[in-house]
């Protein structure tokens, strides 16, 4: 069906008088050209409270959430009713759990889907039940401020083959007399009462297995680091995801690659900061929309959790298994070792 503004009219008009919670909402501006869109959207920017704008192309809608980089593109006229409810009652409520209520209550579909986060029916997320911060999310907030490392990576290879960890370090510059050794980060730390460490630490990776991924951190890497392509293709890799802090610009990057290409929705790097609870950071619908509907069953999970950063890396573990042993840093027995030569 081709959707036309005089269509989402009525289509509102019709979905508005069926339930009292929604008598009152009004249709979001609709708008059916570009500059018209981008209008709006500047006018979005200084309102706090902005509500939905459409854009209407091609017989398709494009929705955005006033200035929180939601967007969604559907040609479903049945998913943009949702949307601008969705939008309406989150608004309207105090938490998420009260908008998944008012939402189940208009229709009980919608609130299934509101709570499973996506905007179709894909079946129902099961929850979490389980502490957060004893899989990857305990990380998130002194990564903030590059601790215990700037860049966290991780190596996938075809189920039933992992990476291995030791030939990965190696490849990337680690001292190979400290990978045989097994040297573990409290043997580090002994050296000088800690006094060395705390001063090459900079010139250090750790590296491990966790979650059915390898998982390889490091600040800078070392002049010819990752020279050997046919080794690193040796290694199996089919997926890898990067996590990169950068505390004194407070930019912090996502990056997920697949089979040698980035999974990103065409929209180059990404940053997490973007991200602000209850609105979803990737394009509903796209290629990242798997991490949307994680981070909606996170928030609705755990509303204890009020650092967005532990939210969404919570999202990572559930979507993508990432993790990184708690224990083992705390007891200091990971798997580390100084750049070869430094």
């Amino acid at each position: 069906m081709k959707i036309t503004q005089h269509a989402l009219a009525e289509a509102w008009q019709h979905t508005a008088a069926r339930h009292p919670l929604l008598h009152e909402v009004e249709l979001p501006p609709v708008t059916v050209s570009e500059d018209e869109f981008e209008e709006w959207a500047e006018r979005a920017d200084e309102v706090p409270d902005a509500g939905l704008l459409l854009l209407v192309e091609d017989g398709a809608v494009h929705g955005r959430f006033g200035p929180h980089q939601e967007v969604s593109v559907t040609r479903d006229l049945g998913q943009v009713m949702y949307l601008i409810a969705e939008a309406a009652m989150r608004l309207r409520c105090g938490s998420l759990e009260e908008a998944a209520e008012a939402l189940e209550e208009i229709d009980p579909v919608w609130g299934r889907r509101f709570r499973g986060g996506a905007l179709d029916d894909t079946g129902t997320v099961e929850p979490c039940g389980q502490d957060p911060l004893e899989g990857l999310a305990w990380i998130a907030g002194p990564w903030r401020e590059q601790s215990p490392y700037t860049t966290l990576a991780f190596f996938r290879a075809e189920p039933g083959r992992p990476v291995d960890p030791e030939r990965l370090a190696l490849l990337y510059g680690a001292d190979p007399a400290q990978v045989a050794a097994g040297t573990r980060l409290k043997d580090l730390r002994g050296e000088n009462e800690g006094r060395t460490y705390w001063d090459r630490q900079w010139e250090s990776c750790c590296y491990g297995q966790a979650g059915g991924w390898t998982y390889l951190l490091h600040h800078e890497t070392p002049v010819g680091a990752f020279a050997d392509k046919d080794a690193y293709a040796a290694l199996g890799i089919t997926e890898s995801v990067w996590l990169t802090a950068t505390s004194a610009k407070a930019i912090y990057t996502f990056d997920y690659v697949r089979d040698g290409r980035r999974v990103d929705d065409d929209r180059g790097a990404l940053e997490l900061i973007w991200y602000e609870r209850g609105y979803a950071p990737y394009p509903r619908g796209g290629e990242l929309d798997f991490l949307n509907r994680s981070l909606r069953r996170a928030e609705l999970d755990h509303p204890e959790l009020t650092n967005t950063f532990e939210l969404q890396f919570h999202a990572l573990e559930t979507s993508l298994g990432l993790r990184l042993p708690r224990q083992d840093f705390a007891d200091e027995v990971v798997r580390v070792a100084y750049w070869a030569g430094t």
